[in-house]
């Protein structure tokens, strides 16, 4: 298997790349402090292609693969997370859920937007009593006539203040467990739809917008079904895959930032007569991180490989999304104290990235999470 990318690959990466440097990472810094991202960049994003790329041509996309979307996430996720998150969730957990699981009508009325950006996607799965455990959700979906009245609450929703169309997650009964969930494609100024940015202040991705879903007799209608009724479950870890593909992608992006700043500091900072680079030290952690970083790398872009060729790849992708984060983790750590003093202040970048990384360790399944996917696939099913 080869795992280089090809030269279409490399265009796609190295625009990522310059974009990101240009537009983004001049800005991380400001855009964490004032814990929010500027409505102007987003609409840049979406006037550039970076929220459509991986949807088809027909739609206003590029027709990106899922190895063209992770060289993209790598590099705008070593610019700055906040932009990445919000990149992915529009992108890998809305766009291209609806466009696997859409009706024709549905695609052409909402993928469009979202590729242009002129609409913001969010993704509403976790509630206050349902995170991990999905089949346990609360919100409800009652069946009356040609609707669906929705009625419960969700949490930390990622776009979810700035979104102009939600995937809501909902349950005909808790009974039924998974094949009582459905999902909804719902435009966010229905009557009953509140949200509210979440209390508190993040620890990171402070540009990230985080909201609180309340649904008051909210009424849909049965063409708002994304898939059919009780697919919801199905559709839902679908989403996840190409999500946790995006966090993935995100963490090696985070891991090489922590490299590049760490490799940069060891050249040009001096102690006892010469570069700390030159103590044999923090060459080992060095080291370390440069093998973390491409191990991250083989594993996120056989993932995104085993995607494209249309191969079932949830215990791979559940194991590039355990080890970038736990790398990346691993990086951030070791970053801020090379840094020493300077890394414990935003004076340099390498103290976001710390906070950045452990955000990325619970999003779409955490380190645990991603355990047990991983293990069960690999024991099977008591025969």
């Amino acid at each position: 298997m080869n795992f280089s990318p090809t030269d279409s690959q490399q265009k796609i990466q190295q625009c990522a790349r310059d974009f990101a440097n240009t537009r983004v990472a001049p800005f991380a810094r400001a855009m964490d402090e004032r814990g929010e991202m500027p409505m102007e960049l987003i609409h840049e994003l979406g006037a550039h292609g970076w929220l459509g790329g991986a949807l088809p041509k027909e739609y206003g996309g590029e027709g990106w693969d899922n190895v063209s979307l992770a060289l993209c996430y790598e590099e705008f996720g070593r610019a700055d997370s906040s932009v990445r998150g919000l990149m992915t969730v529009h992108m890998s957990l809305v766009a291209q859920c609806i466009l696997k699981w859409g009706t024709d009508e549905q695609k052409k009325i909402f993928l469009p937007k979202l590729a242009r950006g002129e609409w913001i996607g969010c993704y509403a799965l976790t509630e206050p009593n349902a995170g991990s455990d999905a089949a346990s959700m609360e919100t409800t979906a009652d069946e009356y006539e040609n609707e669906f009245i929705l009625n419960g609450e969700k949490i930390w929703i990622t776009n979810g203040n700035i979104a102009d169309v939600a995937i809501v997650f909902a349950t005909r009964a808790q009974s039924l467990k998974h094949k009582g969930i459905c999902a909804f494609l719902v435009e966010t100024n229905l009557k009953g739809f509140t949200r509210e940015k979440m209390r508190g202040q993040e620890l990171g991705h402070r540009a990230s917008d985080h909201a609180y879903f309340r649904f008051e007799n909210m009424r849909v209608s049965k063409s708002a079904l994304l898939g059919n009724v009780g697919e919801g479950f199905k559709v839902a870890m679908s989403a996840l895959d190409h999500g946790r593909l995006g966090v993935a992608a995100g963490a090696l992006g985070v891991a090489q930032a922590c490299l590049d700043a760490s490799v940069d500091f060891a050249r040009t900072r001096r102690q006892f007569g010469q570069r700390i680079g030159d103590f044999e030290m923090i060459q080992s952690v060095i080291a370390n991180m440069a093998a973390d970083v491409d191990a991250s790398r083989m594993l996120v872009y056989r993932a995104a490989w085993l995607q494209d060729q249309g191969q079932r790849a949830t215990r791979e992708t559940s194991i590039a999304k355990l080890f970038a984060t736990e790398a990346a983790m691993r990086a951030a750590s070791e970053a801020v104290l090379l840094h020493g003093g300077r890394g414990y202040s935003n004076e340099y970048p390498v103290e976001r990235y710390y906070r950045d990384i452990k955000g990325l360790q619970i999003y779409e399944g955490t380190s645990h999470i991603q355990r047990i996917v991983i293990a069960r696939d690999i024991i099977g099913k008591e025969s």
